[in-house]
């Protein structure tokens, strides 16, 4: 019986992951990668213990856990006080997890040292510099057509797993829409080797300001060199131009409102992009199924984007685990999309969105509801553990589990 081989869309921690895992099943994996190197940009970095139990699955998790820094604690702040609100432990997470806390590990390390580990296999392929154009299918398995740097190619599996990005080009060829909506302001994130540790006062490595005028998300992420580095998350004006968000005036005077130095900020790095609530229709036709940012994206507030990619992928080789070693009907595709799209309607996007509208509430009275509601939560042990079973996703993926 010829050996069974899964084309993945795209080499980001999704589509690397995905590979790892059934790569370990002894299936045979080409990725195909449009960019000629691991995207290093700052992108997501905070991995929740749900995630973190996944990561250990597929022999990542030492390495992961030594190139990011361990984060058990996660606060809200009033940004024009600069005063701490409430502060929540996942420590409280004890029995629940293996990893009760948060590890701020980058996104690119993730999919580098993941394929660094598909070098070990014989039967893994991943080309860089190949960029995936369209793709086919038939009752025997599905086609793939990419040009690279030997021209037009095609590569032929028995499934395909779409995990190239919100533009995803194997969504788009196999028609699926894209529903939701897209924010009016752009976010911009600025990182920083100023320490906020020790300018606030008080505040950990992941830290939420509500602002009614302008919030911002502060975390701190390992850097590739180890010595650490700040990343300040705000949103920009809705009639605010990319270069004038992008440009000195801005960058300097959103990070001294957060907090005043008698200098410049050092800033190592700006990034700015659009921000969309997006899921797709289905999460699979056929043979082609989608996972990651190819099926769903959000706002960053929460950190929750990856990390419910992640899940789609280690869900997605179980599901394919099932069908091609244990005979199981290809309809349990079926079943993989519904679990996952109704997980990422329920819990990514509604606490996204949520978390947002929460840091960004104008209303006076509104505000200090939000943030008695949040102190009560935080006093209450009950409550406070619940709160984090939801922030996780740990109460998301076993819910999933519960679906048909």
């Amino acid at each position: 019986m010829p050996q069974t081989r899964i084309i993945i869309a795209g080499a980001g921690p999704v589509g690397v992951v995905s590979a790892l895992a059934l790569a370990q099943h002894g299936y045979a994996v080409t990725i195909l990668e449009a960019d000629a190197v691991i995207d290093d940009n700052p992108r997501a970095a905070t991995t929740h213990p749900s995630t973190l139990e996944m990561i250990a699955r597929v022999g990542l998790i030492d390495q992961f856990i030594k190139e990011g820094l361990v984060a058990r604690y996660f606060q809200f702040w009033d940004k024009p006080t600069r005063t701490r609100i409430v502060q929540f432990d996942h420590e409280l997470l004890r029995e629940e997890t293996a990893y009760p806390f948060v590890v701020q590990t980058e996104q690119h390390k993730l999919a580098r040292m993941g394929i660094e580990r598909l070098k070990t296999f014989a039967d893994v392929e991943v080309r860089f510099s190949t960029r995936v154009t369209g793709v086919t299918q038939d009752g025997d398995g599905a086609t793939v057509t990419a040009e690279g740097p030997n021209g037009v190619e095609t590569f032929r599996g028995d499934w395909v797993i779409g995990a190239d990005g919100g533009r995803s080009t194997i969504r788009k060829s196999m028609n699926i829409d894209f529903e939701g909506f897209t924010w009016p302001e752009n976010f911009l994130v600025l990182t920083t080797t100023e320490d906020f540790q020790q300018l606030l006062g008080g505040c950990c490595y992941r830290n939420y300001l509500a602002d009614p005028d302008e919030w911002t998300n502060l975390f701190k992420v390992a850097g590739d060199d180890g010595k650490g580095r700040w990343r300040a998350v705000f949103p920009t004006k809705v009639e605010e131009s990319d270069e004038h968000a992008l440009g000195d005036e801005s960058t300097y005077s959103r990070l001294q409102r957060v907090y005043p130095l008698n200098r410049r900020y050092n800033v190592v790095h700006r990034n700015l992009y659009k921000v969309h609530q997006r899921v797709a229709a289905t999460f699979r036709k056929g043979r082609v199924i989608l996972a990651g940012d190819s099926a769903h994206v959000n706002n960053s507030v929460g950190g929750l984007g990856l990390n419910s990619g992640i899940h789609d992928a280690m869900e997605l080789v179980d599901t394919l685990h099932e069908i091609i070693d244990k005979n199981a009907d290809p309809s349990l595709l079926d079943r993989y999309s519904r679990r996952r799209r109704t997980s990422n309607i329920e819990s990514v996007q509604e606490q996204t969105i949520a978390n947002k509208k929460r840091l960004e509430e104008t209303d006076p009275a509104a505000r200090r509801a939000r943030f008695d509601e949040l102190r009560a939560t935080a006093e209450d042990p009950k409550a406070h553990k619940e709160f984090l079973l939801r922030t996780s996703l740990i109460a998301s993926v076993r819910k999933a589990q519960t679906i048909d």
